[in-house]
């Protein structure tokens, strides 16, 4: 960081490094927080990778991971949910690796703290299963605050320690103490009387005084002495343990193992099958036999099919569940319980340690993954490798009810920037997902499938056709219509295709499973899928909201509103997703664009 970039702070600079808040472009920040509560969920994957891979790697004499992840939450941070999530889970895996330290002013944005809160805040993070210690004059003891911080560093540490440290928000200001030094500038006036008040220069402007230089000096030279004396202790461990090594320099590099495609089936079986299991039949091998991937799940470990043969959990080894395995900290399935927004703000931790290192998966319902976006998002800003795995993607859920049907979710993440969403058509489409999501480097993957068993296209669908987003499914020159199907419901096109067929229209098929990786195929491409360009109309099929639809198609059947509590098999019925009556709306919409009482650019909901 250079003089003159710390001076761009706040600046109208576009290439400043000092933003409002911290950014990852900087070499020298691993994580964009932003919204408050992420820091801390960040921090907690952090200290997981460090503690998982310590306990992968490290021999006897031989520790190549040992660092310790240290963090800073204020008061709002301790009220948000995703810290409490994080706060509670850290404890209860016991991260001793791990150390926050509270910068208690009781000041928020609206006022002092106990406006809206009055809790014993170090109760709380003992019953979560910190240790805590309190400095009372965190504005002028620095001896107690170094000694607090220097026990967070203890090997035989076994909690993580939260350091309660109460301080003064804007410390000897015309207004310490007070709401307003939360994000209003103090004026050049207030700093100048602080400057003669500490005995400064008032007119010297970002200026260092040479005590504070020589105080910090020597640090530079430090930080190399101690990447010399790792990188020594690496060469040693190479000669002590040359394949673990060899597996650990790879590791680092986000080397994958080279053979790990041909561990995709080349077919599958052709009787109905949800999608979530075309997950398990298409990743069981690799996520068995890479151990890149850390398995997450919110508490939803038999829906979201994504377990194999003799996983090992990460846990405390000292923790023995009333119910359920012992786990390790060498484990690669994450338990994150029923907290959805830290298991993807932990995630993305995870995926920031020496980026792909690990690639983290979660998984969810996919109506949970509203509970989850906002670190999602911060992924996805980011561009963090993290794969998401959402099931129950489709009105065919059933009886779980409009709660559970996420007929909008789609256009959020379809909307994402650096989002790869994809949802499959069936098992030969996952497997293309999956192959996509692994191979994407640009940010977070998202992989949406369905709970309900749905039909094999054998012979139609194409592994390959889902890294160019659409593809056509089943082709006729001398068309009438394009049918638009995606994930769950694809097989409703082949169906309605057939019906029109009878009635003398020529359909063709395109699938889509993603909008994104069309969107970035050549245009020449795009239009020989869709064929808009010949003048031929495009009508999606989709049970969800017809938002982002109008870019691609010119008509579409889908969910006007939000889902109803019916059966899988009803629900369909009762939104009139049956063949006969999509292929009857179909063929009205024809008929009136043939006529010309519809125009190019004014999408239908049919």
């Amino acid at each position: 960081m250079t003089w003159d970039q710390l001076k761009s702070y706040h600046s109208e600079r576009p290439d400043s490094l000092c933003p409002g808040h911290p950014e990852i472009e900087h070499e020298g920040i691993e994580l964009t927080t932003g919204p408050l509560g992420q820091g801390i969920a960040n921090a907690v994957g952090l200290a997981i990778a460090s503690k998982h891979l310590a306990a992968t790697f490290n021999r006897p004499e031989y520790e190549v991971v040992s660092n310790h992840t240290w963090c800073m939450v204020g008061d709002a941070c301790l009220q948000e949910g995703v810290g409490c999530e994080a706060f509670s889970y850290a404890g209860h895996l016991k991260l001793g690796n791990l150390t926050v330290i509270y910068d208690n002013n009781q000041i928020t944005c609206d006022s002092s703290v106990d406006l809206t809160n009055t809790e014993d805040v170090n109760s709380k993070m003992l019953a979560c299963g910190w240790d805590v210690i309190d400095v009372f004059d965190g504005v002028n003891n620095v001896e107690a605050i170094v000694s607090a911080l220097e026990k967070g560093r203890e090997p035989s540490r076994e909690k993580p320690l939260f350091v309660n440290v109460r301080t003064i928000i804007g410390v000897d200001s015309a207004v310490a103490g007070q709401a307003v030094a939360h994000g209003v500038p103090l004026g050049k006036d207030n700093v100048k009387e602080m400057k003669k008040a500490y005995g400064w220069d008032p007119e010297r402007q970002f200026y260092i005084p040479s005590k504070v230089r020589e105080f910090y000096s020597e640090l530079p030279a430090r930080g190399g002495q101690w990447v010399n004396e790792w990188n020594s202790l690496l060469e040693e461990y190479t000669e002590a343990y040359p394949d673990l090594a060899r597996t650990f320099k790879d590791r680092m590099t986000g080397k994958l193992s080279g053979n790990w495609e041909s561990m995709i089936p080349k077919s599958f079986p052709s009787d109905p099958t949800p999608t979530r299991k075309s997950n398990n039949m298409v990743m069981s091998k690799i996520l068995a036999e890479v151990p890149t991937f850390m398995i997450g799940t919110a508490d939803l470990t038999p829906s979201v099919n994504l377990t194999y043969k003799n996983y090992e959990i990460f846990n405390p080894p000292t923790l023995q569940p009333i119910s359920g395995s012992k786990g390790s900290c060498a484990g690669r399935y994450i338990h994150n319980g029923i907290r959805e927004h830290v298991m993807a703000a932990i995630a993305n931790g995870l995926a920031a340690y020496s980026p792909r290192t690990i690639i983290p998966t979660t998984s969810s319902f996919f109506m949970f993954y509203l509970y989850a976006a906002p670190a999602v998002r911060m992924g996805a800003l980011q561009k963090l490798k993290v794969i998401h795995v959402a099931t129950h993607d489709s009105i065919g859920a059933g009886e779980d009810g409009p709660t559970h049907q996420p007929v909008e979710l789609a256009a959020l993440y379809r909307a994402m920037p650096h989002m790869l969403y994809i949802r499959p058509g069936d098992s030969e489409e996952a497997a293309g997902a999956w192959k996509c999501a692994i191979e994407y480097d640009g940010g977070p993957s998202m992989i949406s499938v369905s709970r309900h068993a749905i039909p094999q296209l054998c012979g139609l669908t194409k592994r390959d056709g889902v890294v160019k987003g659409a593809y056509v499914l089943r082709e006729d020159r001398q068309t009438d219509v394009t049918l638009i199907g995606v994930g769950a419901e694809l097989s409703f096109t082949v169906n309605v295709a057939n019906a029109l067929k009878d009635q003398s229209i020529k359909t063709r098929i395109v699938s889509f499973p993603s909008h994104k990786l069309f969107r970035e195929q050549p245009l020449e491409y795009q239009r020989q899928v869709l064929r808009r360009n010949e003048g031929i109309p495009a009508v999606v099929i989709e049970p969800y909201v017809s938002l982002g639809w109008e870019r691609f198609a010119d008509a579409g059947v889908n969910m006007k509103g939000f889902g109803h509590s019916l059966p899988g098999k009803y629900i369909y019925k009762h939104f009139e997703y049956t063949t006969d009556s999509m292929a009857k709306r179909v063929q009205s919409y024809l008929r009136d664009w043939k006529d010309g009482r519809i125009g190019r650019g004014e999408f239908v909901e049919l």
